[in-house]
């Protein structure tokens, strides 16, 4: 199943995606079918509800009442959910390479991929409060004259668990998510010079964008193998697969995990895959310029970036 949430008649609602065009609200059919719950009302409580929220949800496909349904043409895409926390990786040794090779050109310095990289997932905290859904605009922050897209495959953890196993992982995924962390490219290397972030290289309102869906992942065989693309104004910028990952969502589940709760809800980035990103290829954005992630079986996620006037 592909879950959205999205705005429709001045309220959030989550729908399941029926085709390319109608979009089942989930409430109103669990209300007309007569189900004595109100799991469907945010995505989180579909989320917690686990199992038996998703059963409910293909019993409501099967009977597909006509007043639940929607057009997508006539709702606003929200983030599928907002991220009780936040991290995001950096798996993709392709993305690493060709970063620290442009990253030479821009700053006369040598990079060299640090072994510890091979050996454990590497991430970082991000703003949980910056995300934005497919259509919105995104802001371009004041303090950065070099923005970026990145292509990322996301996680929202469903099931919560504390030294998760390798292989017991992949049972605490709820579901798979397009996640584009714009990144303000600049910043991001100024302030990395001091051995500490990203900081304001990634936080900023709008900065962070999620959706359009969550692809369930009894959907998805683990690990996982997408296709994943990034155009800007119609352009082939970049992308690869997801099979590409240096540690599959496995293996950032139970490092991240020991030790320490994960939480449903939750949202773990895998970093960018290889060409996903206009750095790695001498490439960025400009204001008004449009740009479309894809990922096979999710979908698209599209925005626009814009300048406000100070």
């Amino acid at each position: 199943m592909r879950l959205a949430t999205v705005l429709y008649e001045n309220r959030a609602r989550v729908v399941l995606a029926l085709d390319d065009e109608m979009l089942l609200d989930l409430d109103k059919a669990a209300k007309f079918a007569r189900y004595e719950t109100d799991v469907f009302t945010n995505m989180q409580g579909v989320i917690d509800d686990g199992d038996y929220g998703l059963e409910q949800a293909h019993g409501l496909i099967r009977r597909a009442d006509k007043r639940a349904l929607i057009k997508i043409a006539d709702v606003t895409f929200l983030p599928p959910i907002m991220p009780v926390q936040y991290r995001d990786c950096l798996v993709f040794e392709t993305h690493l390479k060709n970063s620290f090779a442009a990253a030479e050109k821009m700053t006369g310095r040598t990079f060299d991929i640090a072994p510890v990289w091979y050996d454990q997932p590497i991430y970082y905290k991000g703003n949980r409060m910056s995300f934005v859904g497919h259509g919105a605009d995104v802001i371009w922050p004041h303090h950065s004259d070099h923005l970026d897209i990145e292509l990322e495959l996301a996680i929202v953890i469903g099931k919560q668990g504390k030294d998760i196993s390798i292989e017991d992982a992949p049972s605490h995924i709820f579901g798979y998510t397009i996640l584009n962390d714009i990144s303000a490219r600049d910043t991001q290397m100024v302030e990395m010079s001091g051995q500490l972030g990203p900081a304001k290289g990634k936080d900023f309102d709008t900065g962070n964008i999620l959706g359009p869906y969550i692809l369930t992942a009894d959907e998805v065989s683990h690990p996982v193998e997408m296709d994943m693309q990034a155009r800007v104004n119609g352009q082939i910028w970049g992308g690869g697969n997801s099979r590409d990952m240096h540690h599959n969502f496995a293996d950032i589940i139970a490092h991240i995990s020991a030790a320490e709760t994960l939480y449903p809800g939750e949202v773990i980035g895998s970093g960018t895959v290889g060409t996903g990103c206009g750095l790695e290829t001498g490439k960025q954005l400009t204001p008004g310029d449009s740009f479309e992630l894809e990922i096979d079986g999710i979908g698209t996620l599209a925005n626009r970036i814009v300048k406000a006037a100070i």
